[in-house]
């Protein structure tokens, strides 16, 4: 099984950047850490700053699922969400504070409509839940 997860912008600052709402551990470490919990899993990571690099990236996934934190672009990106809409991969959303007890213009998401699920405020583990979502219902 393949999956490709995308990570917007600001994300490569994880550790550093507002770590009482992001945690402590870098963007590497939440990576690697995926690597090593889910071995049979093969993955492919992006993260960029660009809109248009993460658009370009998207028209190129051959994976089974997406994994994506669109980061701000969630709020304003219908381009990110039509270049996912047009490749015809399930893909899971994943924030890692809650974003629905943010700032009210944090609290509206291009992409939860169309995502399998959104998974928002577990910190770095939204990621591995939804590795293990994927993982069990790819079974069924």
């Amino acid at each position: 099984m393949k999956i490709t997860i995308i990570n917007g912008p600001n994300l490569n600052m994880l550790g550093h950047r507002e770590p009482k709402i992001y945690g402590t551990e870098s963007l590497e470490d939440i990576n690697t850490e995926l690597q090593t919990n889910f071995s049979d899993v093969r993955f492919d990571f992006i993260q960029s700053n660009s809109e248009s690099d993460l658009i370009n990236f998207i028209h190129t996934i051959k994976a089974d699922y997406i994994i994506i934190n669109p980061a701000a672009f969630t709020h304003t990106s219908v381009a990110i969400r039509d270049a996912i809409n047009s490749i015809d991969i399930p893909f899971y959303e994943v924030h890692l504070s809650n974003i629905f007890t943010r700032e009210p213009f944090r609290q509206h998401s291009f992409f939860s409509d169309k995502a399998k699920a959104v998974i928002c405020g577990l910190g770095k583990e939204g990621y591995a839940s939804a590795v293990r979502h994927i993982i069990h219902n790819s079974k069924r």
